[in-house]
């Protein structure tokens, strides 16, 4: 077949070169007729050699100045049909929105099939227990988990909280009341995340091999269902099972909830203040009662966080925030949190201005120094604490 192709192309390039020559010869001819009749014109007049060399030299001069413009005009007007630009990133983008558009990716999906595992989750944490914020602090503070560390070691202590202190709203100090919620979230992201990881790890697995095993593929169906993949297309699934930056977690979180103040966040774990049409959830007040959604209610603050990690990962109003992810993993850039969050402007009804806020949360607070940290393993003197 390679053969084939060289044979044809060459043949092709033959042609074309011969019509290119076959140009530049009937140019040339027509400078030599045109002398021709010069030099008869210098012989009737009986004009001397010297003027004859003068203007046969202009003559010979410009017919080297026109050739290269010529020459150019050939290659744009012959060769611009064949012509190949490197677009690969464009190409890369386009092919991954292409397949998302045209492969039946973009139907309502059934948020049971999305959310199974979060319903699952909601279902093992019925019996939690809120802890208040004194509590929570000293727990903290016995484990030696503080901000200021995790900033310079990249180490997240494993503190897992189930619910949000209700006196976190009364911590009048604001910076105070910021980094106290960074805490509660912070190690909750993290897990999710991991999660992710190694999920995308068997992935890879899974893709490079040439034979599946009946629980390879038994995973897989699970994973189409969860991430709505319903063409079973394993490049899909590989765009849409991946990691949410941690500093736009946070500045989403802080954002959706006044750093952990709301009545959504309070009462039933809302951190990202997702609607649900179909799922248990808390009433918006009588100004949003005619829109006929409610905010997704959770029973324990992880459920939250998985489900806003799967929103971002399925819902079609962040198709272009998951192709950017995918193009940044192509260059091998970090997830950077900054360019991420320009694509979440139908996120909420306020559009770019909410774009603005979460980059301002993300920038005034630092929040990117916690984008490469990593959660510690669990022990069982920290479970004992807890």
């Amino acid at each position: 077949m390679k053969k084939r192709f060289s044979l044809i192309g060459f043949r092709s390039f033959k042609f074309i070169n011969n019509i290119v020559w076959s140009k530049f010869k009937f140019f040339f001819y027509n400078i030599q007729r045109k002398n021709l009749k010069i030099f008869r014109w210098f012989d009737q007049r009986k004009i001397g050699s010297l003027p004859r060399i003068v203007l046969s030299s202009f003559v010979i001069i410009l017919s080297f100045y026109f050739a290269p413009l010529i020459s150019s005009y050939g290659d744009y007007s012959l060769f611009k049909k064949v012509e190949v630009t490197n677009n690969s990133k464009a190409i890369l983008a386009y092919t991954l929105k292409k397949k998302e558009n045209g492969s039946g990716e973009n139907k309502i999906l059934n948020e049971k099939d999305l959310l199974f595992d979060i319903f699952s989750l909601n279902d093992l944490e019925t019996d939690t227990v809120r802890l208040n914020a004194s509590t929570i602090k000293q727990l903290f503070d016995d484990t030696n988990y503080k901000l200021q560390d995790v900033r310079e070691t990249k180490l997240v202590k494993p503190v897992a909280l189930t619910l949000l202190p209700e006196e976190i709203k009364m911590i009048e100090n604001t910076q105070e009341r910021k980094e106290f919620f960074i805490q509660i979230i912070l190690p909750l992201v993290l897990q999710e995340n991991n999660n992710i990881r190694l999920d995308r790890k068997r992935l890879f697995s899974i893709i490079n091999k040439s034979n599946n095993t009946k629980l390879e593929k038994k995973w897989l169906e699970k994973k189409y269902k969860q991430y709505g993949v319903v063409s079973k297309d394993l490049s899909i699934l590989k765009i849409r099972m991946d990691e949410v930056p941690v500093s736009l977690a946070i500045a989403q979180a802080a954002k959706e909830t006044g750093w952990g103040t709301s009545r959504f966040a309070q009462e039933g774990n809302a951190l990202f203040g997702q609607w649900t049409w179909s799922g248990e959830g808390l009433k918006p007040k009588e100004a949003d009662q005619n829109k006929g959604h409610k905010v997704m209610k959770f029973n324990v603050l992880q459920a939250s966080v998985r489900a806003y990690q799967r929103n971002l990962n399925t819902h079609r109003s962040y198709q272009n925030f998951r192709l950017a992810r995918a193009e940044l993993r192509d260059r091998d850039k970090p997830l950077d949190s900054i360019i991420l969050s320009q694509f979440l402007k139908n996120y909420a009804e306020t559009g770019k201005k909410y774009v603005e806020v979460l980059q301002k949360i993300i920038i005034q607070n630092k929040l990117k120094d916690f984008d490469d940290s990593k959660l510690l393993p669990s022990s069982i003197e920290l479970e004992s604490l807890i």
